[in-house]
Order: structure tokens, then sequence, then C-alpha cells
């Protein structure tokens, strides 16, 4: 048990959470800053950001927060050098900003709108990593998480957009993972679980007519709560402040769930560095 004067885990670190400004993200943000970390947050809604901020405050952490539409790269490059100005260089990147994109059959639905998601939920990563890595590289250490999603290594029928850049996401953490291990960095995908904040409420309470995909979409999630095949924000907030504070680094390169036991992932490392196992991988059929 720690004493009263124990040093915070996340003492003297900054961390930067994209979609900082409501759902997960603002979650992860209070659990960051209640470890210790300055926090700077990026999304789009000022009036989110700003009640983020406020919540961080009043628990006495220190948060700043702008503006910006990351899958812009001008933009995302304004807002993360702003935040580098009056935090510092980050120690810790979370990549969750994201959208759902459209829902319907992937030859229907606005191909722009298809696209939008795409740029949204892996640009928004590729960009925002570029940006804090040659800091991180420089420094010798850093992580980075990104917040994926079950979809990406299963499938979700009438949202292909959202499944398919999920997906990227996944593999780009691995790809990322091994470029920089030789600098000490850490990058990691995170499956935050069906949650009953952000997507998973709008789902629940969106007001639907007919049984089309929104009204499909909306009986799954009912389904899956009902079923208790669900988590709480508090565990996607201990997973993610473990593994900023090193807790996860033997993982790096994989894709872990809220609903995983590290403890054990971890005590078995070396079958899952034998067998490749928690990866977006193909795995060939048994021999007969």
């Amino acid at each position: 048990m720690e004493s009263e004067t124990a040093s915070p885990v996340l003492g003297g670190a900054v961390a930067v959470v994209t979609g900082g400004g409501r759902g997960v993200g603002r979650v992860l943000a209070e659990a960051l800053a209640g470890a210790g970390a300055a926090v700077g947050l990026v999304a789009r809604s000022a009036d989110q950001l700003a009640e983020s901020v406020r919540l961080i405050e009043a628990d006495g952490g220190v948060a700043v927060a702008t503006t910006a539409d990351l899958a812009d790269p001008d933009a995302a490059e304004t807002a993360m050098r702003r935040l580098r100005n009056e935090l510092g260089p980050p120690d810790l990147l979370v990549n969750n900003a994201g959208i759902t994109g459209p829902i319907g059959p992937a030859w229907e639905v606005p191909e722009r709108e298809w696209w939008r998601a795409v740029e949204v939920n892996l640009r928004a990563v590729t960009v925002c990593s570029r940006l804090v890595l040659p800091d991180m590289v420089a420094r010798g250490g850093g992580r980075i998480v990104n917040v994926t999603s079950r979809a990406g290594v299963y499938r979700w029928p009438l949202l292909s957009a959202y499944s398919v850049s999920k997906a990227a996401v996944i593999k780009y953490t691995e790809n990322l993972a091994q470029e920089t291990k030789r600098h000490g960095i850490g990058v990691f995908s995170v499956h935050p679980g069906i949650l009953p904040i952000g997507f998973g409420e709008q789902a629940l309470t969106a007001v639907v007519q007919g049984d089309g995909p929104y009204g499909g979409l909306r009986e799954w999630f009912r389904g899956e709560f009902d079923a208790g095949r669900t988590a709480q924000p508090h565990q996607v907030a201990e997973l993610v402040v473990r593994i900023a504070a090193g807790g996860a680094d033997q993982l790096s390169g994989r894709h872990l769930s809220v609903h995983d036991d590290l403890d054990t992932i971890i005590a078995r490392i070396e079958d899952v560095r034998a067998h490749d196992c928690y990866l977006l991988r193909v795995r060939p059929l048994p021999p007969e």
C-alpha cells in the first residue's frame, strides 16, 4: 500500500489525449491527470474541451486544451505545437479521436463520408504520431496508445469505414512499434470495450424508425449490454494508466483489450512472442 506521500505514478510526465473533449477521451484524460501527468487535450469542440479542463483542474490536475481537426495535418501541427510550448514535449500520446462513419451497406453509403471516417480515424493517428515522435526519439523513450476496437480485428457489417480504419490503425501500431523499438518507444493498440459512454451511449439512446441499419445497430448494442459483454470506463482508464507508467512495455506492438488479464499475458510473454499472439495476422490452417 502506497503512503500518502508517495509520488504519483506519472508525476512529471506530459500526456496528450486526442478526442479529449468527451466520452472515453475525457475519462482517459482525467485518469492520466489523476496519476500525476500534465495533460494536453485536442478535439474539435471548444465547449467540450473547456469542460474537460474544468473537471481536471477541479481535482487538482494540470490540463491545457486546444481545438483542431486532426485529419488536417496543418491544423494538427499547430495544435500539437501549442501544447508542446505550454507543457513540454509529451511522454505519452493517446490517439483517441475518432468517428463512426456512415452506417449502411458499403456500396450504398456516401463515398465522401466513408473516406472522411478513414481520414479521421487513421490519418489523425499517423499525423499526431509523426508530430510527437521526433522528441521521443531524441529523448530515447516515450509511449503511444492507439484507441482502436474489436471491429478492427473481427468485423462490423454496416460500419465498414469504421472497421477498416481501425484495422489499419492496429497494423500501423505493429509496424510503428518495430520501427521505434531501438529508440525505447512503446506503441500499443487498445480496445476499450463497449462502454456506457461515447458511441455506446449514442447508439442506445438514438431515436430511429424502422428496421434499417440504424435500428439494427441500436438493437445489437442493447443485446451486448443485456448479455453483460461490456466494460466500465474505470477499467480502460486503469489499463491506459498502467501502459503509460511502463507496466506493459513488453507488449509493445500488441493489440490489447480492456478484458485481457494483463498479468497473465506478461507472465507468458515468451509464448506471446513465439506464437505472434495479440497481433493482426493470418493464421494458416493446421496440418491434416
